[in-house]
């Protein structure tokens, strides 16, 4: 995370990262990845970070697992399960002998508690709460059988019940452990949290004790002894722990993919990955706060989105593998609106915009300005970018803009700094990303206002009372043909009003891994399926 000025400390660090690797020779017990930045917390309770949900992943369970090939529900902790006709009530039965990591027996008791810890003062969880607010309770039947009582229809209950992490409640309930909630991982997942050193990564070894270990249904999954995950944000510094043999994988962007993973190496011990599946595609975005008096204007934001220049991004720095965003849900979507299109790139019907709507630069400083609220105003404001990767795309961005009387300035910052100040609102704007979410969308977690409140996800703090409607009906609809028209129309809505500068959707998965690599497919359908790799 560095500007672009500071190139001499890029190098410093990235020297610093190389010296600091383990100097053994690699052996095919231990798998080293990359997870693109060190979390904020570790803690379950109060993370809200993908590198957080990357390191959870190993350790942390869900009652079911979904297949990567055909996306059906598959046992894990729960070994059966059942659903009311009315779709009100969920039973599971748990499976026995399962212990945590640190010994403990895994009982209904913990099921019932990672339910109910979300809705306490000590789970920061906001941007979850929008998904588990239908439910009305968590009973327990007896010590391995759980009951979700339901308490309204939304489409997505089985989903959020079968997929919440599971938390032990003898660890986060006892006080002598909350010192230890942001340093120490308590699952009962496939690998056991062990050591983390600060800046450089954290280390995980196989459980010995995990179920899966003897059960058919998890043959040829998690076999590695030893996980170890780096945390490099620089696309430059991991594509030389990839050629060094410091990592064994690292997603990449289109230009690296195609012009920085050339020469004798790559022909040699790596290999480059093309490849297309059906997850949820994300995209990059800046997002304008409607708190700011300047931003909060529909005409100016649709004018900063047609000084966008997608084309030329696109060709530039994309090579054509994506698609231009058109607004809140991925281009690959069956609840895509195709009628809705990308912003154009326009500047002199930018620049008309800005000047119907009574920006002019009336002292000729070449920023055009606006009276607001009785004060001269300049059409200038900040965008905070949290990693060096993206800083081309604002550069551009703010080339243009300039040229149109804006002024942008871009701000790079540390990442938990960055995080402190979303959840602040202590910002103009902000260059982020999302995921693409689960196969069945759900747009309430960014998109309803009710989202805007405390370290909500809707932190640009948008609000639309037609929306906010389409997404509560939707979300009563358990049919999915019946929910696309909703989320189509709610497409529709938020792209007319240029909430964020939408980027791109990935059209493929690019990826890279050490030939130490052994894999049975490049991807599967709805995952790399990263669980069935092993090593040479």
């Amino acid at each position: 995370m560095f500007p672009a000025s500071m190139k001499l400390v890029s190098i410093v660090v990235l020297l610093i990262l190389i010296s600091c690797q383990d100097k053994s020779k690699k052996s095919n017990n231990t798998i080293y990845f990359n997870i693109g930045g060190e979390p904020t917390t570790l803690s379950p309770l109060s993370s809200t970070d993908g590198y957080s949900t990357s390191v959870h992943a190993y350790v942390f369970e869900a009652l079911l697992d979904r297949d990567p090939e055909t996306y059906e529900w598959k046992q894990a902790m729960a070994t059966e399960w059942k659903v009311s006709e009315d779709k009100r009530t969920f039973e599971f039965k748990i499976r026995e002998g399962v212990k945590w990591h640190d010994g403990v027996e895994f009982t209904a008791e913990d099921v019932k508690y990672s339910y109910d810890v979300i809705f306490t003062d000590d789970y920061k969880a906001v941007q979850a709460r929008s998904y588990f607010e239908a439910i009305k309770e968590v009973q327990i039947v007896d010590k391995f059988r759980v009951k979700f009582i339901l308490k309204d229809d939304y489409f997505g209950n089985f989903e959020v019940c079968a997929g919440m992490t599971l938390l032990p409640k003898h660890f986060y309930t006892n006080p002598e452990n909350k010192k230890e909630f942001g340093k120490k991982l308590v699952g009962t997942g496939p690998y056991m949290f062990t050591k983390y050193d600060k800046g450089q990564k954290i280390i995980l070894v196989k459980n010995p004790n995990w179920w899966g270990n003897t059960d058919e249904s998890q043959k040829g999954q998690n076999t590695i002894p030893k996980v170890v995950l780096r945390f490099s944000s620089e696309e430059n510094v991991t594509l030389e722990l990839l050629k060094k043999g410091d990592i064994d994988f690292m997603g990449l962007q289109a230009d690296g993919f195609m012009k920085k993973t050339v020469g004798k190496i790559w022909d040699e011990k790596i290999i480059k990955v093309k490849t297309e599946n059906k997850t949820p595609k994300g995209y990059n975005f800046i997002g304008f706060n409607f708190k700011n008096p300047v931003l909060k204007d529909l005409q100016v934001r649709k004018a900063l989105s047609m000084l966008f220049n997608r084309p030329l991004m696109q060709d530039k720095f994309e090579y054509n593998l994506s698609d231009p965003a058109t607004g809140p849900i991925y281009i690959q979507s069956d609840y895509a609106n195709h009628d809705v299109k990308a912003v154009p790139y326009d500047p002199q019907a930018a620049l008309k915009i800005l000047k119907d709507s009574g920006w002019i630069d009336s002292d000729k400083n070449g920023i055009l300005d606006k009276i607001i609220g009785g004060k001269k105003i300049d059409l200038s404001f900040t965008i905070l970018e949290p990693t060096e990767m993206m800083m081309k795309y604002l550069t551009v961005f703010k080339e243009d803009a300039s040229k149109a009387g804006v002024e942008i300035n871009i701000k790079n910052v540390e990442w938990n700094s960055f995080v402190k100040l979303i959840e602040e609102r202590n910002f103009d704007a902000v260059r982020l990303a999302w995921g693409g979410g689960t196969v069945d969308l759900d747009l309430k977690q960014i998109w309803h206002t009710s989202s805007i409140s405390g370290a909500g996800s809707n932190f640009i703090s948008y609000s639309n009372k037609e929306v906010d409607r389409l997404i509560d009906q939707y979300r009563k609809i358990y049919e999915k043909k019946d929910r696309i028209p909703l989320l189509q129309k709610a497409h529709a809505i938020i792209a007319s009003e240029y909430p964020y500068i939408f980027f791109f959707n990935k059209s493929s998965t690019l990826y890279a891994t050490t030939k130490r690599v052994v894999k049975p497919k490049d991807t599967f359908q709805y995952s790399l399926g990263q669980q069935y790799w092993s090593l040479k």
